[in-house]
């Protein structure tokens, strides 16, 4: 019995003892299976999750890369038979560091400030920075630092050369070139065609990539993979170098003579609407373009700033009603001095009364209330129709960055007669100086709506070219209507408050506008502020220029016909002169 007792004993400890080592295994187990699923989920994250990040660091461990910089295209202006530059790139060296093979570093501090005319202690900061493999000590060096740091040959001190843009005519054109910074790897485009024709100018950077060693080192049998860089497109302006120097030089002439706070003009042809020069007051040098305080002289007052025009915006309305035949040159009318619309007085200027005036005189003596005549007769929304199809209220599209369309919204109301009768001679609208421009184009040309040019060629980097043809948009008068008009605005410039832009021994025709200036916070005008505009094109009887000067603010004159009207006619005189355009005219001898 004793000997069964033991036996069973025996057997009861094997199992209790089984039982234990069974649990430890089975713990075991568990502990194996929760690090197993750690491990899983980490590798899940790494895998998945994390993909791109670790495919990336893998690749700049193991993979040497090198951006292939495209060259951006240049910017040209037309200058004669050829091309005068713009905006090009231009090839600096910049002054870099490797501070950890420096071993002098007193001495390469004191030399490279010496020749770099830098502080010393900033210097020597920099090479202090033992770790640190490439620290710029100064970019854009002179040729004759750069001869002095190729002299010295300091240890741990190297040149590299950087591409910047750089802009040969300085401030010529400036507003319409803009600028733009290169150094990165994305070039940050400025103002300007710099701007608007980015993606042809900028080009697209190519790229080379080869497998390396944990040195760093290429591994010479692996496949390398090369990019190549497809430079940017080059680009022929419309502008014309001699047209744009001395339209610009006039411009600055008038606005030290009159004190004014600025001043524009374009010069355009109204055959193609090719814009030959396009100039503003006051300018900026685009290779210093960091160094202006006033951000607003980037923008392009030509397209960027609307404005009330004024009355040079009756040869419009008086087309309108001779396209529509209810009036002719010879049409006439009761003029009383004023007229009365939705509660308010409309005058002429200075309160005068012409009595009765036929249409010719209108335009001459520039009166308000002749014009609202011809648009009672036009009604409201062929008025308003017609508005558009000569452009206002919409955007030109010429290839130039930040253009406004105008305001013509107060004339969407047509039961407001006071909209009408004011936008009849150029106030409550506001229009660009382009839009006036091409506007006046439409009067010289025949009747036909052009789409302005700023760009005439593209030349791609393998040379080839592509010429952009000027774009009829519409028609909006008849030949009739234009000879019409261009016969009335000649009499502007001969008997009306023209006189001073004409050109003796041609044919000149245009129209002054002394516009108020509107409040930008409230209703009502400016007081004491005002712009003188005047609009106009020559030869008649066969045009080859509309030229628009606008003077903003003039201090000592009061009216257009003493500040714009004798800058178009000098700025048209030289135009008709450089283009060897023989006079037509009989020159009276001067008494």
């Amino acid at each position: 019995m004793r000997s069964g007792g033991y036996i069973r004993s025996k057997i009861e400890k094997k199992k209790r003892a089984f039982s234990g080592n069974e649990n430890r295994v089975r713990s075991l187990g568990a502990v194996v299976f929760f690090i197993g699923a750690i491990l899983i989920a980490r590798l899940y994250f790494i895998q998945v999750v994390s993909y791109d990040k670790w495919v990336a660091i893998a690749e700049n461990q193991h993979n040497a890369f090198q951006a292939l910089i495209a060259d951006r295209g240049e910017v040209y202006m037309r200058d004669g038979d050829g091309r005068y530059p713009l905006a090009v790139n231009r090839e600096y060296q910049m002054v870099y560091a490797v501070p950890r093979d420096i071993i002098e570093k007193d001495y390469t501090a004191s030399e490279l400030a010496r020749i770099l005319s830098l502080d010393r202690s900033v210097i020597a900061e920099k090479l202090n920075l033992a770790n640190d493999p490439f620290e710029i000590i100064k970019k854009r060096l002179t040729d004759e630092e750069v001869q002095q740091m190729k002299q010295v040959g300091l240890k741990g001190v190297a040149l590299l050369p950087e591409k910047y843009r750089y802009y040969p005519a300085g401030e010529l054109a400036s507003q319409v070139v803009g600028f733009v910074s290169l150094g990165g790897k994305d070039s940050a485009s400025g103002y300007g065609i710099e701007s608007s024709q980015n993606d042809h100018l900028r080009g697209k950077d190519g790229e080379v990539s080869q497998e390396k060693d944990a040195a760093g080192r290429w591994i010479p049998l692996s496949d390398r993979n090369l990019v190549s860089p497809q430079n940017g497109a080059s680009l022929v302006l419309t502008l014309d170098r001699v047209i744009q120097y001395e339209t610009e030089k006039i411009l600055g002439e008038a606005l030290q003579s009159y004190e004014a706070k600025g001043a524009s003009a374009i010069v355009m042809d109204p055959k193609t609407g090719a814009i030959l020069a396009m100039a503003s007051q006051p300018q900026f040098d685009p290779n210093n373009y960091s160094q202006v305080e006033d951000y607003s002289v980037f923008l392009n007052p030509a397209i960027s700033f609307s404005y009330e025009p004024g009355s040079i915006m009756k040869p419009i309305t008086m087309a309108i009603g001779i396209e529509e035949g209810k009036v002719n040159s010879n049409t006439e009318y009761v003029d009383t001095g004023s007229v009365s619309a939705n509660g308010y007085v409309i005058r002429n200027a200075e309160g005068k009364v012409y009595g009765r005036s036929a249409m010719t005189k209108v335009l001459e003596e520039s009166i308000n209330t002749g014009v609202i005549f011809v648009e009672k007769l036009i009604g409201h929304l062929t008025f308003k129709e017609y508005f558009e199809r000569f452009g206002f209220g919409a955007k030109t599209n010429i290839a130039l960055p930040a253009e406004l369309a105008g305001n013509t919204l107060n004339l969407e109301n047509t039961r407001s007669d006071v909209a009408f009768f004011t936008a009849a001679f150029g106030q409550g609208v506001a229009v660009t100086p382009l839009q006036m421009t091409t506007a006046y184009a439409v009067l010289a040309n025949g009747g036909t709506l052009y789409k302005p040019q700023i760009v005439e060629r593209v030349i791609n980097a393998d040379g080839t070219q592509e010429k952009i043809e000027p774009q009829a948009v519409r028609r909006v008068l008849s030949e009739e209507t234009s000879r019409t008009i261009s016969e009335m605005l000649r009499g502007v410039v001969t008997r009306g408050h023209g006189k001073r832009a004409d050109v003796p021994g041609y044919l000149v025709g245009g129209k002054t506008g002394t516009a108020q200036v509107a409040k930008s916070d409230s209703k009502g005008y400016e007081e004491g502020l005002s712009i003188g505009s005047f609009v106009g094109y020559a030869p008649l009887n066969d045009p080859r220029f509309v030229v628009l000067v606008k003077i903003d603010n003039p201090k000592n004159v009061q009216w257009a016909e003493s500040s714009a009207a004798p800058t178009f006619g000098k700025i048209m005189k030289f135009l008709l002169e450089y283009a060897k355009i023989k006079p037509t005219e009989i020159v009276a001898p001067k008494k």
